[in-house]
């Protein structure tokens, strides 16, 4: 079973993310977390789910993986939240993130996560896309969450697992745990592949 070929590795969440750091707890996976301050600019004129997956592996290039052991594995991701073909990202702001739910309110919007899996001599980079529904929101609900939640860490502006989920949220089409930051269920097959 994979978990126990991955008891061999070293195996390192290349994240500040402490929703990805969880759900990698809740599969079972031991890991260290590991941070890398790279520049996230990419190229606007690519499609929402090649920026997701170059994100993902740009987060790598300030690590030199040539340093570390075979058996040693890296995983990254970025997750953006995408309306019409405008991308949101982390709100610089609760200004923005004010703005950020009032376009996403009343209306359905795509989640895609870029996860890349790496090794010292290989890599993998994937992503997955859900589809969220949001209910019309009133401004005193917005105003609520972004006072009480502080939503700034976050694609979109909000977080499914906390309060504006539970509330606004009407449906989501595909995995939960991609609009949480870690497509799981993709994550776990890379990491067979990899293996």
């Amino acid at each position: 079973m994979l978990i126990d070929q991955l008891k061999n590795y070293r195996i390192f969440l290349v994240s500040k993310s402490p929703r990805r750091a969880a759900l990698l707890t809740d599969m079972d996976i031991p890991f260290e977390v590991m941070t890398a301050d790279v520049d996230e600019s990419y190229d606007p004129m690519l499609p929402p789910e090649q920026v997701a997956e170059y994100l993902s592996q740009i987060k790598l290039t300030g690590i030199d993986r040539s340093r570390y052991p075979e058996n040693t594995i890296f995983i990254t991701c970025d997750t953006i939240v995408v309306t019409d073909s405008e991308i949101l990202g982390k709100p610089k702001d609760a200004a923005e993130a004010v703005r950020m739910l009032q376009t996403l309110s009343g209306r359905e919007h795509r989640v895609i996560t870029g996860v890349t899996v790496a090794t010292p001599l290989q890599q993998l980079t994937s992503h997955r896309v859900t589809k969220v529904h949001f209910d019309t929101l009133s401004p005193e609900e917005i105003d609520y969450y972004v006072k009480q939640y502080k939503p700034i860490d976050k694609a979109g502006a909000y977080g499914v697992q906390e309060w504006i989920g539970c509330v606004g949220i009407t449906a989501i089409e595909g995995s939960f745990y991609n609009v949480m930051g870690l497509p799981t269920k993709l994550l776990w097959d890379m990491l067979k592949k990899m293996i």
